[in-house]
């Protein structure tokens, strides 16, 4: 298995390279006039290995929070960029999970009209999947992923062990969004996530593997739908109930596991429509509660849920647009009208099924 991918884009093309040691790659690319950006715990629990780096090249330390990924938190970063003359035939690193990478995404595209720009993900999450495709959502006000665009790295650098140093929910939430792909994607790969996961944790090459099979399953899709048009909205599978769970519990399940809950809700709403039949939906389900086993939900208000699901940004009009499925690989785009019937299957869903 080759290590490395290219990823053709209209923006331009990129590659993702899996690297042993992600110093090396930094100080091979690293210029005086260049800039580092970088999780504030990430320069942390890499001190050691960054402190030669560091005391060389301009940098700047992030606080990688929802707040800090706010429209008006990035003017003193680009305030920063410019003191320290930073110009446009000048590259930007970043080091860091996806609220990096969207703050890095941003300016980016926006400083000087483009800069150049690499990435080193060190969330699983962002190492599988959110480092390709280009996409940068920042917060505007009380307004979450408001403002955004396509821009993506030249250069994308995995080293996986970063992963050591995650705690083991953040593992959880990155294999949780890894699961949507290889269930989009169809039955083989289900049968691989089904078969790897446990050992995923233990074992860098099975999970190098994982990584690596579900970039080529995003791949495939943003290389014909770069833009979020048409192929790439089936995605969005599992998110809408997703992000509504990690409004109304504040954000204490992560995203991962969020979606994986998410999943479930889509697939229980296609088992009442009588899309999938009880064996396809326990089928999906055995998988899916590897992702929450260990991270329960807890009490939710329902109505709450409800009026978030109702709020999400992919909505038309009054119906909730979301991803419904016929079974492994055969997603697809449905509207569904939350005063309906498809309030009490909601509610039903989380009086009997969790």
């Amino acid at each position: 298995m080759s290590r490395d991918l290219t990823i053709h884009s209209a923006i331009h093309d990129y590659t993702v390279n899996f690297v042993d040691d992600f110093t090396k790659s930094l100080h091979g690319l690293v210029t005086p006039d260049d800039m580092l950006l970088i999780d504030a715990n990430v320069a942390d629990l890499y001190k050691d290995r960054l402190q030669p780096i560091l005391i060389k090249f301009p940098h700047i330390i992030i606080q990688a929070t929802e707040e800090k990924k706010n429209y008006t938190e990035l003017v003193p970063i680009i305030e920063k960029l410019i003191q320290l003359g930073f110009r446009k035939n000048n590259k930007i690193f970043a080091i860091g999970g996806g609220i990096t990478q969207d703050i890095a995404t941003f300016i980016a595209a926006n400083l000087y009209r483009g800069v150049e720009w690499y990435f080193f993900p060190t969330t699983l999450l962002a190492q599988a999947d959110s480092c390709i495709g280009g996409k940068a959502s920042i917060n505007f006000g009380p307004y979450k992923n408001l403002l955004g665009n396509f821009y993506p790295p030249w250069k994308i650098f995995i080293d996986l062990s970063f992963i050591d140093t995650l705690p083991r929910k953040e593992i959880v939430s990155g294999l949780g969004e890894m699961t949507h792909f290889y269930f989009v994607s169809g039955e083989c790969d289900y049968q691989v996530m089904r078969e790897s996961y446990s050992k995923a944790f233990d074992d860098k090459t099975t999970l190098e593997k994982l990584v690596h099979r579900n970039l080529n399953i995003k791949k495939a899709t943003i290389e014909i739908d770069e833009f979020d048009r048409k192929e790439r909205l089936i995605f969005n599978y599992g998110h809408s109930f997703g992000h509504a769970i990690e409004s109304v519990t504040g954000y204490r399940i992560p995203h991962g596991i969020a979606v994986s809950y998410g999943m479930d809700i889509a697939n229980f709403v296609s088992l009442k429509m009588g899309l999938i039949d009880e064996s396809q939906y326990q089928k999906m389900r055995e998988v899916l509660q590897f992702n929450w086993q260990e991270v329960p939900l807890g009490n939710i208000d329902i109505n709450s849920f409800l009026n978030a699901l109702r709020k999400d940004k992919k909505n038309i009009g009054s119906e909730v647009r979301v991803i419904l499925t016929r079974g492994l690989g055969q997603m697809f785009i449905s509207s569904l009208n939350i005063d309906g019937q498809a309030d009490n299957w909601i509610r039903e869903y989380f009086t009997n099924q969790i």
